[in-house]
């Protein structure tokens, strides 16, 4: 009797002890899943100057890897434009404008979180067909009779430093056309309905041999070289994420794809 007694505990002890790993082992699994979950699918919107298009598009990838379940949309145009939006309530996490002035417009009317950070900077040149055809060698050139010139709208950052560099110059340009961003310049230069365009030094650079770039020394007058300052616009469901663009755009990468684009970095 006393030795089925014995047995008899023994076995409804070992049943407990059973009971009590399976249930640890439960719940270490279930752990282990949970670190094991993808991220939370999210998506950083970032209205940028035209300007930026080529090596945004390329930082935005590499911010997409470096963040999974990131997913980076862009809305590039004239900067006067995007930041009326962002003061309108156009959705958006980060503003990034080519031009300190155009910026303000976004500060003034509480649209970005503190103050802004200007990260690079931009210069002109004279876009033109590859090898020159024309000869543009100044801005006086673009006035020569037969030649037909494009440059951007006054109220868009390449416009004012186009202004800026004319007086400086000393010239007063007729262009046939004055295009709302500095890509639509740029494109007529591309293809073929303009003789030559007044862009930016990154933008003859993205085209990769398409146009050809004439420097000119008032391209570096006051008002004519145009700062990048990016910020948080106010109100951003992603404000942390927004923050970790703007560091990644400042940071190493950031700083040597936007040299290699040919911007000056700050």
């Amino acid at each position: 009797m006393r030795t089925r007694f014995r047995t008899a505990l023994m076995a409804g002890a070992a049943a407990v002890l059973g009971l009590a790993l399976t249930a640890c082992g439960g719940s270490d699994s279930g752990s282990g899943q949970q670190a094991g979950q993808q991220a939370p699918a999210r998506t950083l919107t970032v209205s940028a100057a035209a300007s930026l298009t080529s090596v945004y598009q390329q930082l935005g990838t590499e911010f997409q890897n470096a963040n999974p379940g990131t997913t980076v949309k862009f809305n590039f145009g004239g900067s006067d434009s995007l930041a009326q939006q962002v003061v309108q309530g156009a959705p958006a996490d980060v503003l990034a404008t080519a031009s300190s002035k155009t910026m303000n417009t976004a500060v003034q009317a509480g649209k970005i979180q503190g103050e802004p950070v200007i990260y690079a900077t931009n210069s002109l040149q004279i876009a033109v067909a590859p090898n020159n055809p024309k000869g543009i060698t100044d801005l006086a050139s673009l006035n020569r009779p037969g030649i037909v010139s494009v440059v951007c709208a006054p109220a868009v950052p390449c416009g004012a430093a186009a202004e800026a560099a004319e007086k400086a110059a000393g010239v007063t340009l007729t262009p046939a056309s004055e295009e709302q961003d500095v890509k639509g310049v740029l494109n007529r230069v591309q293809t073929g309905n303009a003789d030559a365009g007044l862009v930016y030094v990154t933008d003859v650079k993205s085209t990769n041999g398409k146009v050809q770039g004439v420097s000119f020394p008032q391209a570096s007058a006051q008002g004519a070289v145009q700062s990048y300052p990016i910020g948080v616009v106010t109100g951003s469901q992603n404000a942390d994420l927004a923050q970790s663009w703007i560091s990644f755009v400042r940071g190493e990468q950031g700083t040597a794809a936007l040299q290699q684009a040919g911007f000056v970095t700050k």
